[in-house]
């Protein structure tokens, strides 16, 4: 069974539903015994990353997260989710997050060409870089799928396992070890993300 977190931020419909598409069982919920009793754990999340923060911390949700990664749980982290799962967020001032992976999340602002728009809306390509990833084994390099954010993750080039060209290279996906990120949202992201989804289930 997959634990959805449920502590108040991201559109979890539409990721228990691509879930279901592919016939895997998962249960949306805010309950400590429920998330340490799943077999992975999902992390979603929308929105600015300080409030997200906070509400992982004042709920208690964000140490369970913690300590069940830390336990060998295969953990994955989605848009917002994936950017709480690294040290620091410099969104609207400076924010700790969950410190499971090293690097912090900054602004596009001043990184991108002043022609593009922010927030990064739309279909982009992944380019897998060097490291295999068992995430990606159901896709193919080159694969598009569907960004909506303003911030992306920076320092942390150990474990990107693909980058996405929006005038500069940015942070798409990590992995390092049981902990797995897509900035990308995989749930829109039609039979791409399906296969993706798939790749985290069948870890």
């Amino acid at each position: 069974m997959i634990a959805i977190v449920d502590y108040g931020v991201g559109n979890l419909f539409s990721l228990e539903s691509s879930f279901a598409k592919i016939g895997v069982k998962v249960v949306v919920t805010s309950e400590e015994s429920v998330i340490r009793s799943a077999d992975k754990i999902i992390l979603p999340g929308v929105g600015a990353f300080g409030d997200a923060a906070e509400k992982l911390k004042n709920s208690g949700l964000g140490d369970v997260v913690v300590s069940e990664a830390k336990a060998g749980k295969p953990v994955m982290g989605i848009c917002l989710g994936m950017q709480l799962l690294f040290e620091k967020s410099y969104e609207y001032g400076e924010h700790e997050g969950l410190g499971l992976l090293k690097g912090s999340v900054v602004p596009m602002k001043g990184v991108i060409p002043e022609d593009l728009k922010i927030p990064h809306i739309g279909w982009n390509a992944l380019d897998f870089t060097s490291k295999e990833s068992k995430l990606f084994r159901f896709i193919k390099n080159g694969d598009f799928v569907y960004f909506v954010h303003s911030y992306f993750a920076t320092d942390c080039a150990d474990d990107v396992i693909a980058y996405t060209e929006y005038g500069a290279n940015l942070c798409a996906a990590v992995e390092r070890d049981n902990v797995f990120g897509c900035q990308f949202h995989p749930e829109k992201s039609g039979d791409v993300g399906l296969e993706i989804l798939r790749g985290f289930c069948e870890l």
